[in-house]
Protein backbone atom coordinates (compact mmCIF):
# COMPACT_ATOMS: atom_id res chain seq x y z
CA UNK A 1 0.00 0.00 0.00
CA UNK A 2 2.82 2.33 0.82
CA UNK A 3 4.22 1.45 -2.81
CA UNK A 4 1.25 2.55 -4.16
CA UNK A 5 1.38 6.10 -2.74
CA UNK A 6 5.25 6.70 -3.89
CA UNK A 7 3.71 5.89 -7.17
CA UNK A 8 1.24 8.56 -7.03
CA UNK A 9 3.50 11.01 -5.73
CA UNK A 10 6.10 9.90 -8.41
CA UNK A 11 3.04 10.43 -11.52
CA UNK A 12 1.94 13.73 -9.91
CA UNK A 13 5.19 15.08 -9.70
CA UNK A 14 6.04 13.97 -13.25
CA UNK A 15 2.29 15.60 -14.29
CA UNK A 16 3.15 18.69 -13.01
CA UNK A 17 6.88 19.05 -14.23
CA UNK A 18 5.55 18.45 -17.46
CA UNK A 19 2.17 20.66 -17.58
CA UNK A 20 3.70 23.45 -15.56
CA UNK A 21 5.45 25.17 -18.42
CA UNK A 22 2.18 25.47 -20.22
CA UNK A 23 0.85 27.51 -17.76
CA UNK A 24 4.11 29.78 -17.42
CA UNK A 25 4.54 28.56 -13.67
CA UNK A 26 8.10 27.23 -12.62
CA UNK A 27 8.15 23.29 -13.13
CA UNK A 28 10.92 22.36 -10.80
CA UNK A 29 8.85 23.84 -7.99
CA UNK A 30 5.32 22.20 -8.61
CA UNK A 31 7.28 19.07 -9.39
CA UNK A 32 8.78 18.94 -5.78
CA UNK A 33 5.76 20.12 -4.04
CA UNK A 34 3.79 17.08 -6.20
CA UNK A 35 6.50 14.68 -4.47
CA UNK A 36 5.93 16.33 -1.02
CA UNK A 37 2.42 16.46 -0.77
CA UNK A 38 0.93 14.96 -3.88
CA UNK A 39 -2.57 15.23 -3.92
CA UNK A 40 -2.92 18.26 -2.06
CA UNK A 41 -0.55 19.91 -4.54
CA UNK A 42 -2.32 18.56 -7.15
CA UNK A 43 -5.62 20.29 -6.46
CA UNK A 44 -3.75 23.58 -5.64
CA UNK A 45 -2.07 23.16 -9.21
CA UNK A 46 -5.17 22.79 -10.94
CA UNK A 47 -7.73 25.40 -8.83
CA UNK A 48 -4.49 28.27 -9.90
CA UNK A 49 -4.64 26.98 -13.86
CA UNK A 50 -8.46 26.94 -14.04
CA UNK A 51 -9.64 23.70 -13.18
CA UNK A 52 -11.23 25.13 -10.00
CA UNK A 53 -14.24 22.49 -9.36
CA UNK A 54 -11.69 19.31 -10.08
CA UNK A 55 -8.80 21.28 -8.13
CA UNK A 56 -11.39 21.66 -5.46
CA UNK A 57 -12.52 18.74 -4.99
CA UNK A 58 -9.14 16.94 -5.01
CA UNK A 59 -8.52 19.47 -2.38
CA UNK A 60 -10.91 18.96 -0.06
CA UNK A 61 -11.07 14.92 -0.65
CA UNK A 62 -7.17 14.43 0.35
CA UNK A 63 -7.48 17.59 3.25
CA UNK A 64 -10.56 14.83 4.45
CA UNK A 65 -8.56 12.22 3.72
CA UNK A 66 -5.67 12.99 6.19
CA UNK A 67 -7.62 14.33 9.13
CA UNK A 68 -9.25 10.90 9.35
CA UNK A 69 -5.72 9.42 9.55
CA UNK A 70 -4.83 11.75 11.84
CA UNK A 71 -8.36 11.12 13.79
CA UNK A 72 -7.89 7.51 13.68
CA UNK A 73 -4.17 7.20 14.65
CA UNK A 74 -5.15 9.69 18.22
CA UNK A 75 -8.09 6.86 19.03
CA UNK A 76 -5.67 4.30 18.22
CA UNK A 77 -3.35 5.41 20.97
CA UNK A 78 -6.24 6.44 23.03
CA UNK A 79 -7.81 2.57 23.11
CA UNK A 80 -4.43 1.42 23.81
CA UNK A 81 -3.75 4.25 26.73
CA UNK A 82 -7.08 2.85 28.42
CA UNK A 83 -6.74 -0.69 28.22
Amino acid sequence: MEALMYVFNILIAVYLFIDAPKHHKNKWTWAILGILFSFITLGIYWIKTGKKVLGWVILIASTLWIILGILGVVALGVLKAVQ
